[in-house]
């Protein structure tokens, strides 16, 4: 699981079944591995809006929830975040 921004819409008229009627989002990661990513396409499935900082899972994880179960997707935002408590005195110069 990752932290990422909501930055935009994606629209697909035509796609897969199991995928019609879900909305895709487009996010940038925001710390750790991925944030070297450009931006990457999750499926929302909490309501998430453009700005909005979400949680997304990733891989086979992305595809258990009772909504995406045998979807073909590979990253899903599964929660909205409100905030983000960080003790930076516990890192030792890490990735945050």
């Amino acid at each position: 699981m990752f932290t990422a921004r909501v930055v935009g819409n994606v629209v697909a008229t035509q796609k897969d079944k199991d995928l019609v009627g879900t909305k895709l989002l487009l996010v940038h990661p925001l710390y750790g591995e991925f944030r070297k990513e450009k931006c990457l396409v999750a499926v929302d499935s909490v309501g998430a809006g453009i700005g909005e900082r979400v949680l997304v899972t990733k891989g086979s994880a992305a595809r258990q929830t009772d909504q995406f179960k045998g979807s073909p997707i590979d990253h899903a935002i599964v929660g909205i975040i409100d905030e983000i408590e960080l003790d930076e005195s516990s890192f030792s110069g890490g990735g945050y």
